[in-house]
Parts: structure tokens; sequence; C-alpha cells
């Protein structure tokens, strides 16, 4: 995986992470098939604000992976997440 400067992370577009929090804070860069990857791997280990939030973001790692052809196992974290049911 290609390393992101910080001047490269702050050019990218919201669309290219899969999180943003209520703060602003940019989370989990899914902008080309490495970073799926490494988002893939570290979305257990994010804090999320909302069971909503964390489904949303797991989508996006999910799209991004096709759009990049990555294939993610089932078993996942991230692929779990993106299959639960919001609760009501």
């Amino acid at each position: 995986m290609a390393k992101l400067s910080a001047k490269q992370r702050d050019k990218l577009p919201d669309d290219e992470f899969a999180y943003i929090a209520d703060d602003g804070e940019r989370k989990l860069p899914v902008n080309d098939a490495g970073h799926v990857r490494s988002a893939a791997s570290y979305f257990s280990t994010t804090d999320f604000q909302s069971g909503d939030a964390k489904r949303k973001a797991a989508k996006k790692v999910l799209a991004a992976a096709d759009e990049h052809g990555v294939e993610l196992a089932d078993t996942r974290t991230v692929t779990k997440a993106a299959k639960k049911k919001p609760a009501r």
C-alpha cells in the first residue's frame, strides 16, 4: 500500500473515506485497493459514534472493495457489520 502523506490525505475528498466522525475527523481512507485492505483490517479497532455509523462505514468499505477489485472474506468484521440490521 502506498503511504499517504498528511498533505495527500488532506487533499482527498470526503467521499474517499469510509467514516467521518461528528467532529469532522476523517477515518478509514478507501481511495485505492491498498487502503481498502487497510480499512478492512483496522475496522474492528476504529471507534464509531453509533451502530448505524459503523454499518454505513462498513458498507462504504465493501463498496470500495468492489470498485477496486478487492475480495474480503465474509468472516471479516467489516463484512459482518455491513450485514447487521439497524437497531430499532
